[in-house]
């Protein structure tokens, strides 16, 4: 038989790597979820400790990360996001600390019944498994992957882009050595150890080992996970997040909603990519909003309206509409009414994240019953959607599906639960 041309070859010891990883996470899930709560805290606690302890060299490892990421045609915001400073070591050290003082969703006892005929049942939460997860640019989300999955009871493939290797590399051994540690089993948390981006094919096949794949960053890749996974996905595909600038609105609250939601982190999936407002306070609010944004850098495309009170915005189409820039430019248009503006959001949006700023409680209420949003926000930035913010202790992802999770995917979204049944010698007749 002739050699296999060295594509071929490579390919299969590429499969080769990719069944050892997905067999070793099998079995350090089985392991994993029976380990005590207080056992996955203490790798937490310490896991926290071991990032801060070695900064500089998580910083020094991002910087060759950083110098290279133009070469990957990476924008300032994706720099941004791909960026670890000492601000951002710390908060993903905390947000390892606050996932060790949640409540363990493993055993939870999520609701209990007795039958007519005595039979006890007992509903309780149990780990997913195995978690393949692919992501891009952000190295912090690696510990907050690892941590989430790992709390949950669930072993975690990681699949950093190619872009952050070297800030993910050191992260992933500080993680895997305070496994060994702390008693827990190292191939909890493994990291995918080639950019070959054939090996993120291979692992999808692998259903048999691997019970779901989070993918996390741009449309092409969640769309191809989406397309070759064998086993569930969770996902979102678009974070075309809307601000509606209600008649009712405090002009000043919108202001400074609008400036956070757009500018805080351009780069992330819940800033603001459109901008609308009613017609009612569109001739004062405007002028003032498009001044303040254009000090920001910020590029507006606008309705006629739009321009017509704001000379410097460009006009917008409807694809500048539908378009997730994760940059500094905002869609912006005026509407007649909350009628407008949400059917304006349900035909461009995503169902990422929508707000509202309005003093009247009953628009409030109408906006948040009929924008089918996985977060909707009323008087507050589109950036809140977050697990961190809203207490989940990190997150996973942020889901726009309405199956099994929405919303920011904390400790509780990586299990599903069993049911336990307790009798006496029942029996069925």
């Amino acid at each position: 038989m002739s050699a296999l041309p060295p594509s071929s070859a490579l390919q299969d010891e590429l499969g080769t790597l990719c069944l050892g990883l997905a067999r070793r996470a099998k079995t350090a899930a089985r392991v994993l979820a029976t380990v005590p709560t207080a056992a996955k805290n203490r790798w937490l606690l310490a896991a926290a400790d071991a990032l801060e302890s070695h900064q500089d060299e998580l910083i020094a490892a991002n910087a060759r990360d950083v110098e290279a990421a133009p070469g990957f045609g990476l924008n300032a915001a994706a720099i941004d996001r791909l960026t670890l400073d000492p601000k951002r070591i710390k908060s993903a050290a905390e947000g390892l600390r606050q996932v060790a003082a949640l409540p363990d969703p493993v055993g939870e006892v999520r609701e209990a019944t007795q039958r007519p005929n005595g039979l006890q049942i007992l509903k309780v939460g149990v780990p997913l498994g195995v978690v393949f997860f692919i992501y891009e640019s952000r190295p912090n989300v690696t510990a907050d992957a690892a941590a989430l999955c790992v709390k949950s009871g669930n072993a975690v493939i990681l699949r950093g882009g190619k872009e952050a290797i070297h800030s993910n590399t050191v992260l992933h051994r500080l993680l895997s050595t305070e496994l060994t540690r702390c008693g827990l089993p190292a191939d909890a948390v493994q990291l995918v150890p080639t950019t070959d981006r054939q090996a993120v094919g291979h692992l999808l096949a692998m259903s048999e080992f691997i019970d779901l794949a989070i993918p996390r960053g741009g449309k092409s890749l969640i769309q191809r996970v989406a397309a070759e996974a064998r086993m569930p996905v969770i996902k979102h595909f678009d974070g075309v997040c809307h601000v509606f600038v209600d008649a009712a609105a405090d002009l000043e609250i919108a202001e400074r909603v609008v400036v956070n939601a757009k500018c805080q982190r351009p780069g992330t999936c819940n800033a603001a990519e459109s901008l609308l407002v009613h017609a009612a306070v569109a001739e004062e609010f405007l002028p003032k909003i498009g001044a303040t944004l254009a000090k920001q850098g910020v590029e507006l495309r606008g309705c006629a309206r739009t321009q017509k009170l704001v000379p410097h915005a460009k006009p917008a189409t409807n694809d500048d509409y539908r378009t997730e820039y994760l940059d500094l430019i905002l869609s912006v248009k005026v509407v007649a009414d909350l009628d407008e503006a949400v059917r304006h959001i349900e035909t461009f949006g995503s169902h990422h994240t929508d707000a509202i700023i309005t003093r009247d409680i009953n628009t409030a209420r109408a906006f948040t019953q009929r924008v089918d949003s996985a977060a909707v926000m009323v008087n507050a930035s589109t950036r809140f959607n977050d697990g961190f913010e809203l207490g989940l202790g990190a997150e996973i992802g942020i889901s726009t599906d309405r199956f099994h999770a929405r919303g920011p995917c904390g400790l509780r979204e990586l299990t599903t639960y069993k049911f336990i049944v307790t009798g006496d010698g029942h029996v069925r007749e």
